[in-house]
């Protein structure tokens, strides 16, 4: 019997082991790894952070899934592989091996960029630690504890933080979006102008600098100028976990797992990557779920493939995909491709629909 084993509980492992019949079928045993029984679907922390959530309405439960699909379940935190061995080594002692693995184990919080911000910042990740402290952030703001924030980090994860943040704690916090760029830089003219407005209607400072430091008192920056602030957020400051590299495994320049379109890793035929720890080289695209959810289908497929000796399918992440962001306030911005923009509470309508529509399948 060959083993597959999958390391760490993403949105593409999540769709591995709801197909894990058709693995069983062609002979595997199938187990899963990860360091909570409990997952986040992170299309869904916006409306948790806005309160309209409860958060188990974003978690899907590992254990649960892996027992109506046949799938063994370890709870433990991988620390490293042995490339040679193909064994995961395990933070409690223990190593598993597998005939087939894959890689799904997001990325991990660097704060090193940033002095000070290890001891004064609060980061978006890892989402379970953030969700107890946001809430506890929140009742200070109520109280009136805290009366500023920053937000570093003006992507999609920063700004809907922001309006979350807005949404939560009423008018009085004065808060401010920063980052080196525009808001959604990477996004269309169309949803940058209607992300200023929305913005600018929530009283969101939206301002342009290099967060260099933090301290107990705000934030410094690159030109030497500070922002006074009682609390900071930190988004988009994680990376893949660094013993990839250090335990030999092919990497790319900002430490992902490297792979061919297959999402077999470069050099290897039995190891594969996803999601946010992995990349596919000579494909240019950003860290977003909606790419580890488009990615699972074929890894399924091409596990599959892999026992039963077939030719892989190839993946190839799509250069125009849908955009949506919770504005707080039961409303959404959208957009799409170099054009396609929009806003209104429809859209909010259909975000909730996706997203729960996702997390339904593995419940």
């Amino acid at each position: 019997m060959q083993r597959v084993l999958l390391l760490g509980g993403g949105h593409a492992h999540v769709q591995v082991v709801a197909e894990a019949a058709r693995l069983s079928a062609a002979g595997a045993a199938v187990t899963l790894v990860s360091d909570s029984r409990l997952t986040p679907y992170s299309g869904m922390l916006p409306g948790v952070l806005a309160g309209r959530r409860e958060a188990g309405a974003m978690m899907i439960d590992l254990a649960a899934l892996c027992a109506r699909h046949g799938v063994d379940f370890i709870e433990a935190r991988v620390e490293g592989f042995d490339r040679a061995a193909r064994a995961a080594r395990l933070a409690d002692g223990r190593t598993i091996a597998g005939d087939l693995v894959a890689f799904d184990l997001g990325a991990v919080p660097d704060l090193s960029a940033i002095e000070g911000a290890a001891a004064h910042a609060l980061p978006v990740k890892p989402i379970a630690a953030f969700l107890d402290a946001h809430a506890r952030l929140v009742g200070a703001m109520e109280r009136g504890e805290v009366r500023s924030a920053v937000v570093v980090g003006a992507g999609a994860a920063g700004v809907e933080l922001a309006c979350a943040l807005r949404a939560r704690a009423g008018a009085a916090p004065r808060l401010t979006l920063l980052d080196p760029g525009l808001p959604l830089s990477s996004l269309n003219a169309g949803v940058r102008r209607r992300a200023a407005r929305a913005l600018a209607r929530r009283a969101i400072e939206a301002r342009s600098g290099r967060a260099v430091a933090v301290t107990a008192a705000g934030v410094v920056l690159a030109d030497g100028a500070a922002i006074a602030a009682d609390a900071v957020l930190l988004t988009g400051l994680a990376r893949p976990p660094r013993w990839f590299a250090r335990d030999g495994l092919p990497v790319t320049e900002d430490g992902s797992l490297a792979t061919r379109d297959t999402l077999q890793l470069v050099g290897e035929d039995d190891l594969f990557a996803t999601g946010d720890c992995g990349h596919v080289v000579g494909q240019t695209y950003p860290k977003a779920g909606v790419f580890a959810v488009r990615q699972g289908p074929v890894l399924a497929r091409n596990l599959l493939a892999r026992l039963e000796r077939r030719a892989p399918e190839r993946w190839r992440a799509q250069s125009a995909f849908l955009v949506l962001l919770d504005l707080g306030d039961g409303t959404a911005l959208g957009g799409r491709g170099g054009r396609l923009a929009f806003e209104g509470r429809w859209a909010r309508a259909l975000k909730d629909r996706i997203d729960e529509g996702f997390v339904a399948r593995f419940r």
